[in-house]
């Protein structure tokens, strides 16, 4: 481990070879669905560029900062979230009740990882589906058929749901250097390599001008209140925070690394992969004229096979998209029950495969609620599940409630408890201003805006079910 003093603890599970390692496997854990498939369709129903302006502000404001709180914590200690927040209680003087922030992020990732594993096995079922040649020459219900012959089938839902789940399993249970290194050293530049040949396809094949100007020229009368706030929980989302995993991997990031820059270096790739999927995914939907821009979820999955079975090495391209929707979701998917494992190893003192192995089982079993959903399950919707299915409960009350909670805690904890001295021993301050405007953006800005949103979500969806 990179070691600067004999004060500065070690990790039990080892460290990243190097910053970069550190932010290519962050980049990993932020790039997921949300990025290849959320950002471009949400961007498309709210005005595309005045939305993508908005969206980049409320990185820097609510992410960043959050995301720098995070790993502050999991750096400090060289511990899981749970035993890290203790750590830093002991440290500061904090309540010792601080560490259900990281109890409430570890048990948010397994349920998260329930569900997740289930959509993620719907983009393993469209890369053979693609290569097969399925979606060639595809008509809208063909095509809309197939997606709904696939949440109908509970049998291929498991069998994807089964094999997206074995295959997390196996990085993790590789541990950090062989394991979630790997998510740095190969699946990080597949998915670059994807994304940089999907860019060419538009320009060569769509309507490339279009896609840029629609997802870059500012729009704000489409920019409505609803927007921003979209533009808000997005931002907040697409880091992984709230969850523990950058905790967890902050554990393992090399002491000379600068915090700030990193995690800077990280918001940054994480939205270029989201912009570049844009430019990528606009100009093929342009190009098709009977595909809505803001087709909502169904853009990836019902209308882009359209487009990609009527194009130019269409079967080529598609199979190259869904392996990298595959490979992102498999690239957060690590981070998702890292943070359990890590618990499991320090105070059980289990073995990796093993905590792996329960854990990634624990989650499995759970994602069998959210595959009945679609299928055994799909009206069964009593009062205590607040008349959702299993699979809408889960994301509700991870997405709604434990992430976003997760995320203001964090950012209250670190600013208003942290030693000034711990402070600059992590984040290296060399201005006073920079510490100054941090400790700002964590008191008051970034909790503000996350619980904002939190209010006026929850305070939706209860209307909802109240109607």
């Amino acid at each position: 481990m990179d070691n600067q003093n004999s004060h500065t603890p070690k990790s039990i599970h080892g460290t990243w070879s190097s910053r970069w390692t550190f932010i290519l496997a962050a980049t990993g854990s932020a790039v997921g669905l949300g990025n290849i498939w959320k950002f471009p369709y949400i961007a498309g129903e709210n005005g595309g560029g005045a939305f993508v302006l908005v969206y980049l502000l409320c990185i820097v404001i609510v992410g960043i900062p959050i995301m720098m709180a995070e790993v502050f914590l999991g750096r400090n200690a060289r511990r899981n979230p749970v035993n890290a927040v203790e750590v830093f209680t002991r440290q500061s003087g904090a309540s010792h009740n601080w560490r259900y922030i990281g109890v409430m992020g570890v048990i948010a990732g397994l349920l998260i990882m329930s569900f997740y594993s289930v959509v993620a096995g719907w983009a393993l079922h469209y890369v053979f589906a693609s290569i097969s040649g399925t979606f060639t020459d595809i008509s809208a219900a063909g095509s809309d058929a197939f997606f709904g012959g696939l949440l109908g089938d509970p049998k291929a839902l498991l069998g994807w749901h089964s094999t997206f789940t074995l295959m997390t399993f196996i990085i993790v249970a590789s541990g950090v250097s062989k394991g979630l290194g790997a998510v740095a050293k190969y699946m990080m530049p597949f998915l670059f390599l994807a994304l940089a040949v999907l860019l060419v396809y538009g320009f060569l094949a769509g309507n490339f001008k279009a896609g840029v100007m629609f997802l870059f020229t500012p729009n704000f009368s489409a920019l409505t209140g609803d927007s921003i706030l979209i533009a808000m929980g997005h931002a907040f989302f697409t880091l992984s925070l709230g969850m523990g995993a950058i905790m967890a991997y902050g554990a393992y990031m090399p002491s000379s690394a600068n915090i700030g820059k990193t995690i800077l270096t990280v918001g940054i790739l994480d939205t270029l992969v989201a912009l570049v999927a844009g430019l990528a995914i606009f100009p093929i939907v342009f190009a098709n004229p009977t595909i809505e821009v803001g087709a909502g979820p169904g853009l990836l999955f019902v209308s882009l096979p359209i487009a990609f079975g009527s194009m130019p090495l269409g079967l080529l391209i598609g199979t190259l998209f869904f392996a990298l929707v595959a490979v992102a979701a498999w690239s957060s998917a690590v981070s998702l029950i890292e943070p359990a494992i890590a618990w499991l190893i320090e105070n059980k003192g289990w073995k990796r495969i093993k905590a792996a192995g329960i854990v990634a089982g624990c989650c499995w079993l759970l994602g069998l609620l959210t595959v009945a959903s679609f299928g055994p399950l799909a009206e069964f919707k009593p009062a205590w599940l607040l008349y959702f299915t299993p699979f809408d409960f889960f994301d509700f009350l991870t997405s709604q409630i434990m992430l976003p909670l997760g995320g203001v805690l964090i950012a209250l904890l670190v600013a208003w408890k942290a030693p000034a001295a711990l402070l600059q021993k992590e984040f290296g301050f060399k201005s006073q201003k920079t510490q100054t405007l941090l400790l700002f953006l964590l008191r008051f800005v970034s909790p503000t805006l996350v619980l904002l949103i939190m209010a006026i979500k929850l305070f939706e969806t209860l209307s909802q079910l109240g109607a």
